[in-house]
């Protein structure tokens, strides 16, 4: 089993390149959809952020208010911190189990874990290898405006509170560049991926 971490800045297209993985037959655990699944009411992770943040960050009928709890942890490193922690932890959890489950199978492809944010625990000491997307700056600002439906200062805040571009290169074994089309984006991934199968 070969486990490939794709990641790279919001966005840069880190989940077009996984979604052209999963076509070539390799198994995604994408960490924004597990982080989406860990929250949901009564879970451990919905219980810590209860009590960390209290009950304001919830709607009604008890799930998460991403809008509000954004509000509050992009306008604060420290709570940005917290809620990291909280989520990273129940993430990473799930997706050892899930390797655990494949490796137990014999499974012996690729699998690719798409995390937003390179931790070294449950992410950079797991995986083979390091591929990092990247695009120009007014690109990801586009993107993440049509995306969230975000005002560019919203998605400008959102940019800058990661780590720069050039930080993620420094962790990549390959960096793949996104500023083509999509069929340009999926001809090098493709070339990527035959070469890391053969």
């Amino acid at each position: 089993m070969t486990i490939i971490g794709v990641t790279g800045g919001i966005g840069a297209g880190k989940s077009s390149v996984s979604g052209i993985l999963k076509e070539l037959g390799a198994v995604v655990l994408d960490a924004d959809r597990i982080s989406r699944e860990v929250v949901e009411p009564h879970k451990p992770a919905w219980h810590e952020i209860r009590h960390t943040f209290g009950a304001d960050v919830f709607n009604e009928d008890g799930t998460l208010n991403r809008k509000k709890l954004a509000g509050i942890v992009f306008s604060s490193e420290e709570k940005k911190l917290e809620i990291e922690r909280i989520i990273h932890k129940e993430v990473i959890a799930y997706i050892e189990d899930r390797l655990k489950d494949l490796k137990d199978s014999g499974y012996d492809g690729v699998v690719v874990l798409d995390v937003p944010i390179p931790v070294e625990r449950g992410f950079l000491d797991i995986v083979d290898r390091v591929w990092v997307v990247f695009s120009d700056d007014e690109a990801r600002v586009e993107r993440v405006m049509k995306r969230s439906g975000l005002s560019r200062e919203e998605a400008c805040k959102r940019i800058n509170s990661q780590l720069t571009q050039e930080e993620y290169k420094k962790l990549a074994h390959e960096t793949i560049e996104n500023n083509g089309s999509f069929d340009e984006l999926k001809e090098k991934v493709t070339a990527l991926y035959n070469k890391l199968v053969e």
